[in-house]
């Protein structure tokens, strides 16, 4: 993915404090949509193909500014070169948490872009504020269906009845153990049932490993504690986003577990940002929980390094893991030029087909067709896919990052620093979940 630092500061912030509520501030606090001009028609409709309109540009924003981007480069030469004197994509990528807040008021200003590359769970907020287009005819055209994808991902593409996204990946959670650390008590990998996880852990330590699993406080904290709510039975939010559910017994339980990590002694308290991930790269941890964008880091970055790499261990009753998806999509600006909106569709769909050489970037492809491909077989986070029941997404509520941010995350973090129990940290992010949730209601016309 991204460097871990600005990976971090997106994904381990749901978009970053305050991206949202920037979002909804060009709306002036008003419902999305009331008294705003609807975007040009985006006929004719896309019937696939070639394009064989007059010679177009499309500028293409992403976030892929780390260990990934070299692979979406060497996609866009490739495309570049094929459509040349037909299609110009112009590449620009910033930071995800930069990119988000600036493309609104690009857009509107006519200065963003035609397509771009959005997290799965910002397709809601996008589409609410009217900066996207549907893109129903791409997938009619092309015959595809839930059953060409991991299903959670393609039911998430739709907002208001309206496909808005195209999936191009799954990353997700993933346990990571060090080989080394593991042969010391006769294991091959990583148990993945609660009772052969825990007796590892205490193993290790009489091992000699004195915190084997460090439990953080921030990222991925969030990410481990979603993984183990819906492990526990448990969900986000009620299905017309109105209330948060995360503060039941079944988020009781999951935030309790990573609580007890620290009490068993298998972590030492206040893990800073970062360092559980630092340690395991220099040996000191046996097991940590991480996104599977690391792999590649790993490999550049801790050559010496002896690792595996597992889905997270069923803790809760239901295999389950976080998982979060890039989506392409078409913007209002280039539903402008109806040569552009023809061009932004067959590279929509081109770049689609290319998600097998994506997979190189860590990425688990989106379509099935893909994953199946032999040449990307043995890459590691392949397998993460067996069961594609265990992805599981947030939904794409309009301003859910904001929640996430502000209610969600700081209740966990409350609870791992012992500044409140496990039920009171829960008890009260609910509560300010809640208003959010109103707030964006009201400020996205749902």
């Amino acid at each position: 993915m991204t460097s871990p630092l600005s990976r971090r500061s997106f994904l381990g912030l749901s978009g970053a404090v305050g991206l949202t509520a920037a979002l909804t501030a060009c709306g002036g606090g008003t419902k999305i949509g009331a008294g705003s001009s609807a975007p040009a028609s985006p006929a004719p409709a896309f019937s696939g193909g070639e394009y064989t309109g007059p010679k177009v540009t499309l500028d293409y924003w992403n976030g892929f500014t780390g260990g990934d981007g070299p692979h979406m480069r060497k996609m866009l030469d490739e495309f570049n070169k094929q459509f040349a004197g037909r299609i110009e994509v112009r590449n620009v990528t910033r930071r995800w948490e930069d990119l988000y807040p600036a493309m609104p008021t690009a857009i509107a200003a006519g200065k963003g872009p035609d397509v771009a590359v959005v997290h799965i769970d910002w397709v809601g907020t996008f589409a609410a504020r009217r900066t996207l287009l549907p893109l129903d005819d791409v997938v009619s055209s092309l015959g595809l269906t839930e059953s060409d994808y991991i299903p959670a991902i393609w039911k998430a593409g739709v907002y208001q009845d309206q496909r808005y996204s195209v999936p191009l990946d799954v990353h997700c959670l993933a346990d990571y153990w060090n080989t080394e650390h593991l042969d010391k008590i006769g294991l091959k990998e990583a148990p993945t049932d609660r009772e052969g996880y825990e007796k590892a852990l205490t193993e290790l330590k009489k091992a000699g490993v004195a915190n084997p699993f460090w439990m953080p406080n921030k990222w991925p904290a969030h990410l481990m504690f979603m993984s183990l709510l819906w492990q526990f039975g448990g969900d986000l939010y009620s299905e017309d986003g109105a209330r948060a559910l995360w503060g039941g017994p079944e988020g009781e339980k999951a935030l309790a577990w990573m609580v007890e990590q620290i009490d068993r002694g298998h972590s030492p308290a206040e893990v800073a940002q970062d360092s559980q991930y630092a340690a395991f790269k220099n040996g000191k941890v046996s097991l940590t929980w991480d996104g599977i964008w690391q792999i590649n880091d790993l490999k550049t970055n801790a050559p010496s390094l002896k690792w595996g790499m597992s889905p997270i261990p069923n803790i809760g009753g239901t295999a389950a893991m976080w998982s979060s998806s890039h989506n392409f999509v078409m913007t209002s600006q280039a539903g402008k030029d109806p040569n552009k909106v023809q061009a932004a569709k067959f590279f929509i769909d081109h770049m689609g087909r290319l998600s097998a050489e994506w997979a190189r970037a860590g990425m688990i492809p989106a379509r099935n067709s893909a994953r199946q491909d032999p040449q990307i077989a043995d890459l590691p986070q392949i397998k993460l896919a067996a069961d594609p029941d265990v992805f599981h997404f947030i939904p794409a509520i309009p301003g859910v990052g904001d929640v996430q941010s502000k209610a969600l995350e700081l209740a966990v973090a409350k609870a791992v620093l012992k500044q409140s129990s496990p039920a009171e940290a829960l008890k009260e992010g609910v509560a300010s979940a809640d208003k959010l949730l109103a707030d964006n209601k009201r400020k996205y016309g749902r």
